[in-house]
Order: structure tokens, then C-alpha cells, then sequence
């Protein structure tokens, strides 16, 4: 597939693009409202470009591209991928008044981020400059919502409004403790230097410890930003769909096609709202069309893997009676005991001749029935990549559903 073909798969939505050479070097890196009408346009035959976009664009062999859900994520993205990457054709903005910066007052007890044009020497740290206001005003509100550190210039004497919206931990009212709210503070600056990864690990680590000493408030709070930052996606960079395919099934050691897969996750808060999600790839791609959703009917209380054992049933069990297609490959989201719990129900319907993988979010191990350890993949692996792109889809599908249902009983007053 040339870059010219690759650009028309593009979606017509917010993201990151990434442009690359022959060689896989990364030669310039840009953000997007809409991403194919963005970078096709370097490719109008009449339009006129100055010398140095111009060489981009004879340069470029190919294009990478991270899904968002607003311009304004994008633009989060771009500014930690071009600090990550250095691309060559990214020419840096000049630090002045012109361009807005964010500010991140470490010097202070309880520190915030904000907005500023004006870089002083203070002791914050700096991030940007960035070309457009508007969109970082935006990024800003997201960045409130994930990590809720406090807004106000002054610490005022009560709770405000943005506490009860779970946009400020209130150290005003000793709701937090410093150490607490340094370290929100340590893993903001983690993403903001581009180290996503990094903090995903950081997170995963955290919660496992607060659920093993059964702190399940902050465990919560904890898969709360774990949740919000997989709606980024990062992993989600597009491959060429067959290629990964192929190198996944040598990886798999399966033989017959994979031309269908499909992925389950389940989401709920402390047993509440719980859900199903079942996300649906064809050769790669996703198709929406045969995405489907589960309200979880049999199961009460925090238990995670019967609730993986409703799903699967629910979905194979009606697939086997109406005589329709049966997946390639099943992708659980989770490790060996949601693993283990889809294949005793799929052994139990008799379709334990499927291939089943799950794929565990601390590590990223991905675990199969025919092995007793995992199989570690490089974290540069397309595989890797691939499976973690489904596994995502099917996370975000099922917290979407999970979001609506308790949206739908608060303002019922349940």
C-alpha cells in the first residue's frame, strides 16, 4: 500500500499524525481535527507548499496515526510525541509572548497548571510554547479532569463546586494530604514529558496495591485515571492490518486464517453498573456494526471473572443457536483468571476449539491455554500493538456503557 492509498484509510476524525521515511524515521509529527482531510491536503497536486514542507512530502513513505477524541486531546499528543521523537521537519515555536505555555507551579504546597504567556524564573515548570490558545484552553480542562489538581489562585476556606465534580482534590478542606497530592503532581509531569507508558505502569502498580490492602476508595480513584487515560489511546498507532495479522498468528502458532476477532472487557465500580463490552475486528479493522453490549444480569457484587463468564456465554451461546459465524480468535481483556474463566464457559458449550488469548494491562503479557507462562513481547512489537489496539477498543466500549448506565441512575436518584 503506497502513503497515497494509506491516506484515504485514514479516519475523518481528531488525532495525531505521524510522518515517516523509507528508513521508518519519524520526519514530522502533526495534530488534526479531521485526519485525512488534513493530510491529504499535502498532497494536492496545485498547492503550493515552501521548499521545506515540500521535501516532507517527497520524503514521506509513510503514515502512523493515534486516534483522539477531541482536536484539543490531539493536541496534548502531539506536544509529548514531537519531545519523544524529534522529528527533523517540526520547527519549534519561539518561547514568547505570542504563544501560550502551561505552567506547572511546583514551588507551590499544592500545586496547580494553568494557562500563561509570560515565562519568569520562578521554579515552575514549562510546557509548550503552543500554536493554538483556544485548543490548549481545552486541553487543560482534560487534564483537570484526570489528574484534579486545584484551580484556584488561592487556596479558599471551604470545598468549591469543582470537588463535587471530581475536578479538584480539595486540599483546601484536608481532603488530600500533600504526599497524596504530590504524587497526582509526579504523574501529570510523567505525561507532559511524553512518558505515557511510564505512568500507565506507575498507575497499574498503585492500584494493585490499594486493592491489596483493600483501600478500595483509592483503588477506585486509581482505575478512574487509568480508565480516562485509555480513552488516549496511544497504542493505537495504525499498522498495516494484514501484516500484523500474519505476524500474529506465527506469534499465536495458528495456522488458519484470523480473519475475525472479537474482544470482551467488563466494567463496573465496585460491583455497580456492571458491564460487558464485545468489540468485533475484521482483518484488522474494526467494525462497529457487530459491536455488542451487555447489562450484567446474573452476577452481584465485585466479581469480575463470573461476570466474564456471563458475557461469553451470552455471546457464544446465541451465535451456536442461530448457526452464525463463530470468531477466528477470542481476545480477553484480562489475565490467567479471565482467561481461565472464558474457557471454561466456552469448554462448556463445547467451542473450546476457538483460539483464546487474554491480555493482561500491567504488563502487557499476553496469556494463551496452551502455555503455562505468558508470552512477552517486545513493547516495539506490531503484535503487540495490534492486540493492545483491540483490547483498548473493547476497554473504551465497555466504559462508554458502563458511564451511560450510572449517568442514567444518578438522575433517577438511585
Amino acid at each position: 500500500m503506497d502513503i497515497k492509498e494509506k491516506i484515504r484509510t485514514l479516519p475523518g476524525s481528531p488525532g495525531v499524525y505521524i510522518m515517516k521515511d523509507t528508513s521508518g524515521r519519524v520526519l514530522y509529527v502533526g495534530k488534526a481535527g479531521n485526519l485525512r482531510k488534513r493530510v491529504s491536503s499535502y498532497f494536492y497536486p496545485n498547492r503550493f507548499l515552501n521548499e521545506r514542507i515540500s521535501q516532507l512530502v517527497r520524503l514521506a513513505a509513510d503514515i502512523e496515526y493515534l486516534p483522539a477524541s477531541t482536536e484539543a486531546e490531539a493536541l496534548i499528543y502531539e506536544n509529548s510525541l514531537i519531545k519523544q521523537l524529534s522529528p527533523r521537519y517540526n520547527v519549534a515555536l519561539r518561547d514568547d509572548k505570542s504563544y501560550p505555555m502551561l505552567k506547572l507551579t511546583v514551588k507551590e504546597k499544592f500545586p496547580r497548571l494553568f494557562m500563561t504567556r509570560r515565562k519568569i524564573d520562578d521554579g515552575a515548570l514549562y510546557y509548550g510554547p503552543y500554536a493554538n490558545a483556544k485548543l490548549l484552553r481545552e486541553a487543560v480542562i482534560i487534564l483537570r479532569q484526570i489528574f484534579s489538581l486545584r484551580s484556584c489562585g488561592k487556596l479558599p476556606k471551604s470545598v468549591c463546586l469543582n470537588y463535587h465534580i471530581k475536578q479538584c482534590l480539595a486540599p483546601c478542606a484536608a481532603k488530600v494530604s500533600e504526599p497524596e497530592y504530590g504524587e497526582i503532581v509526579s504523574e501529570l509531569k510523567l505525561f507532559l514529558d511524553g512518558r505515557r507508558t511510564e505512568l500507565l505502569k506507575v498507575l497499574s502498580e498503585k492500584k494493585a496495591v490499594a486493592a491489596r490492602r483493600e483501600d478500595f476508595e483509592k483503588a477506585a480513584e486509581l482505575r478512574r485515571r487509568l480508565e480516562a487515560l485509555s480513552t488516549i489511546r496511544e497504542d493505537s498507532v495504525s499498522y498495516k492490518p494484514l501484516g500484523e495479522i500474519n505476524e500474529l498468528r506465527k506469534t499465536l502458532g495458528i495456522k488458519e486464517p484470523l480473519d475475525v476477532i472479537e474482544a470482551f472487557d467488563v466494567s463496573n465500580i465496585m460491583g455497580k453498573d456492571a458491564v460487558g463490552s464485545m468489540v468485533y475486528f475484521y482483518k484488522g479493522k474494526p467494525k462497529k456494526s457487530e459491536y455488542r453490549r451487555f447489562k450484567i444480569a446474573t452476577v452481584s457484587g465485585i466479581d469480575d471473572y463470573a461476570m466474564m463468564r456471563e458475557i461469553v456465554k451470552r455471546r457464544y451461546s446465541r451465535l451456536s443457536e442461530e448457526s452464525k459465524r463463530l470468531p477466528d480468535l477470542i481476545l480477553i481483556d484480562g489475565g490467567k483468571g479471565h482467561l481461565a474463566a472464558a474457557l471454561d464457559e466456552l469448554g462448556r458449550l463445547g467451542l473450546d476449539v476457538i483460539p483464546a488469548i487474554g491480555i493482561a494491562k500491567e504488563f502487557e503479557h499476553i496469556y494463551t491455554k496452551e502455555k503455562k507462562e505468558p508470552i512477552i513481547l517486545p513493547k516495539e512489537s506490531k503484535v503487540l500493538h495490534l492486540l493492545k489496539r483491540i483490547r483498548n477498543e473493547a476497554h473504551r466500549f465497555a466504559i462508554s456503557y458502563h458511564r451511560k448506565l450510572r449517568a442514567k441512575r444518578i438522575r433517577s436518584g438511585f
